[in-house]
C-alpha cells in the first residue's frame, strides 16, 4: 500500500485547519484584569504601607526642623538682650551660626529623603505591576493554547496619542472576566476589598 497520497492528503486537509486556529482572535480587558486581580489590591496596601513609613520618617524630620527653627529664632532676640555682656552677645552669635548650619543640614537632609522616598516607592510600584503582569499574561498565554486562538488583544489598550488600538471589534470573544475568576480562585479571605489607596498604575508615567 502506498501511504504517500494519504500523508499528502491528510497534510492538505490539516492546512486549512491549522491557518483557522491561527486566525480565530480572542480579546482580554487588560485593565480591569489588573486592576480587579487580588494581588493587585494586596500590592496597593503594601504600596500605601510603605508610604506611611516613609511619611511618618518624613514628619520626624519636619519636626526636628520646626524645633531647630524656633531655637534658632530664640537665639536670635537673646543676641540683641542689653542686659548680657558683649561676651555673652558673642558666644549667643556663635551659638546661632551653629544651629542655622544644623537647620541647614536637616533640609538637605529631607530633600535627599524626598528623593530616595520617591525612586523607592517608584521602584516598588513598577516591581509589583511588572510581576503581576507576567501572571496575568501566562494564564492568558494558557488560555489562549487551550482554546487554540492565534492572539489575544488587549481591549483596553491606547495607542501613544490616547486612541484605542482595537478600533473595530466584530464580536470577539472576550475572555475578561473568565481570565479574573481564574486569577482570583485562590484568594485569601477579604482580599478582594478594595483598599482605601489610589489603584497601583498599569501604566506608570
Amino acid at each position: 500500500m502506498n501511504f504517500l497520497p494519504a500523508l499528502i492528503l491528510t497534510a492538505a486537509l490539516a492546512l486549512p485547519l491549522a491557518a483557522q486556529a491561527a486566525d480565530r482572535i480572542a480579546v482580554v480587558d487588560l485593565k480591569k484584569v489588573f486592576d480587579g486581580y487580588w494581588k493587585t489590591k494586596q500590592a496597593d496596601l503594601n504600596l500605601k504601607e510603605r508610604a506611611g513609613e516613609l511619611d511618618k520618617k518624613r514628619k520626624d524630620m519636619i519636626a526636628d526642623l520646626q524645633k531647630a527653627n524656633e531655637e534658632y529664632k530664640k537665639l536670635l532676640e537673646s543676641i540683641n538682650d542689653s542686659v548680657v555682656s558683649q561676651e555673652e552677645r558673642e558666644k549667643r552669635k556663635k551659638t546661632a551660626e551653629t544651629k542655622l548650619r544644623e537647620m541647614q543640614e536637616i533640609e538637605q537632609s529631607i530633600g535627599q529623603f524626598d528623593r530616595s522616598a520617591r525612586t523607592q516607592l517608584g521602584e516598588q510600584q513598577r516591581n509589583m505591576r511588572d510581576k503581576i503582569v507576567v501572571e496575568i499574561r501566562e494564564v492568558v498565554n494558557k488560555k489562549a493554547r487551550t482554546a487554540s486562538y492565534g492572539a489575544v488583544l488587549d481591549s483596553a489598550a491606547e495607542s501613544a496619542v490616547g486612541t484605542p488600538i482595537v478600533l473595530f471589534n466584530a464580536n470577539l470573544p472576550d475572555l475578561t472576566d473568565e481570565i479574573l475568576t481564574q486569577l482570583n480562585a485562590t484568594a485569601p479571605a477579604g482580599a478582594l476589598q478594595s483598599p482605601s489607596v489610589a489603584p497601583l498604575p498599569l501604566n506608570p508615567k
